[in-house]
């Protein structure tokens, strides 16, 4: 190993200097989230209100007639509109992530956390610069779409994820790796929370073009924080080619390569559980802000803000529960928990038609997001620890392919299902968690048999 005085013409190991302090991860997750919840209800409205100037709709937001419009064809086009464009964007940005976020995850478990971390704040930033120009200069909508494409290309959120959770898994034990991974998962909440209370009350007073500023501001600033601060996590990291095929050779042996045939099989089933449970999640939230803006809720952004706040109070309180549960009961049965109050959720949504039956709903989720930590950790723990950037590059893969099989289905579904029940892809959410449900009870008690084995982990 070379020492610190390494001369300048080795290149295969990162100077410390280039390090100005070694910050932990929660941070960059912290502001990547405030920027892209800031961005996500605003981008939708923004869509709605364009859509609607477009089209001659000019249909009020009081709710005294709101019900007077239920029927109205205008309304329910510029809805489709809006739906189908973020399906659009959606699809975007899965096509080109699909390559590069398991690309990138797997180059980060030769190469250090950081350089990934940076391609993803880079994709983030453009992304919001595209934004930017959108709404100042009035562009066309399909430029929403490129700016997408671009923060695909750079690792998009899922990347940037899967490096966080890679590192919190290299210096996590495998005792609180469960925790640790609930905890990055609360600062994605807390982030959302705020944003969501900042992003409705700015959008009433001043348009949308500021919060999108904000955003982009807070992204160089992550930016500049993945380059200069992070503490690198991967032990010797070392110079490691980019574009070959081995990266994703790596991601396919995680499921096919001679191991204790219980852990590939474990890990297979845990990664179709949680795609079910984060396409759920992505449908619900893609069109959670088109079914309270429109009729019979007809919510403007302020109470918009107040309900994406509650979305994201989850990541809290299930951090609070999670922790307090742990005591009693074994991960995979505070997981069941969750999916039991997740379901709860979504059939309250279904026959929301008042505003305090909805909030219901986002109450009953007070315990939905202790599900994806609980099956991370016990993904990290069947794969070697020199595999973790492999695992969660194929998580990111897994989470990429649920946000498009989300929007298919969800914003399909929606403007499909408008004229005989405007609720039911939440029916059809409660349903699918019951997969989920079933997996993890199903794995749990394989793994008190004692010919299941996993890899052993830190102590």
């Amino acid at each position: 190993m070379e020492g610190r005085a390494s001369p300048p013409d080795k290149p295969r190991v990162r100077p410390a200097a280039a390090v100005l302090c070694r910050g932990p991860v929660e941070p960059l997750v912290f502001l990547a989230n405030f920027a892209l919840v800031l961005q996500g209800p605003l981008t939708t409205q923004y869509l709605w209100h364009r859509f609607s100037a477009d089209l001659g709709y000019n249909g009020t937001r009081q709710r005294g007639d709101c019900s007077n419009r239920s029927a109205d064809p205008t309304m329910q086009e510029v809805e489709t509109l809006t739906s189908h464009w973020t399906l659009y964007m959606n699809v975007g940005g899965f096509l080109v992530g699909l390559f590069s976020s398991t690309l990138l995850g797997a180059w980060s478990d030769g190469v250090g956390r950081r350089p990934l971390l940076v391609l993803a704040s880079l994709g983030l930033l453009l992304q919001a610069l595209v934004s930017v120009f959108v709404v100042q200069l009035q562009l066309h909508v399909g430029y929403f779409v490129l700016g997408r494409i671009l923060c695909a290309l750079l690792g998009d959120f899922g990347g940037l994820l899967a490096a966080s959770f890679a590192s919190v898994a290299d210096v996590s034990s495998s005792r609180s790796r469960t925790f640790r991974m609930a905890l990055l998962e609360a600062s994605i909440g807390v982030a959302g929370m705020l944003a969501s209370l900042l992003g409705g009350h700015w959008l009433r007073a001043q348009g949308y073009a500021n919060p999108f500023w904000l955003a982009l501001a807070l992204l160089i600033a992550m930016t500049l924080y993945a380059a200069f601060c992070f503490g690198e996590t991967l032990k010797d990291p070392k110079s490691t080619r980019l574009f070959t095929f081995r990266h994703h050779r790596s991601i396919v042996q995680l499921y096919v390569a001679p191991a204790p045939e219980k852990s590939r099989k474990h890990l297979a089933l845990y990664s179709l559980a949680i795609f079910v449970v984060i396409t759920v999640h992505f449908g619900a939230q893609d069109i959670l802000t088109l079914y309270e803006l429109s009729t019979p809720l007809c919510w403007d952004s302020k109470l918009i803000g107040y309900g994406s706040a509650a979305q994201h109070l989850p990541y809290l309180t299930s951090l609070l529960v999670l922790k307090l549960l742990q005591h009693c009961l074994a991960d995979a049965w505070v997981a069941e928990i969750g999916l039991a109050f997740n379901i709860l959720g979504m059939v309250v949504f279904a026959f929301a038609t008042i505003t305090p039956l909805m909030f219901t709903g986002y109450g009953l989720l007070f315990l939905s997001l202790v599900i994806t930590p609980v099956i991370r950790a016990k993904l990290s723990k069947l794969v070697r620890e020199t595999e973790q950037g492999a695992l969660f590059s194929a998580v990111a893969c897994v989470n990429n392919l649920a946000m498009l099989t989300a929007s298919g289905i969800f914003n399909s579904l929606y403007p499909a299902t408008l004229n005989f029940m405007k609720g039911f892809p939440f029916l059809l959410g409660a349903g699918l968690l019951l997969i989920p449900a079933v997996l993890i009870g199903m794995l749990e008690k394989a793994v008190s048999h004692p010919e299941f084995q996993q890899f052993p982990q830190s102590p």
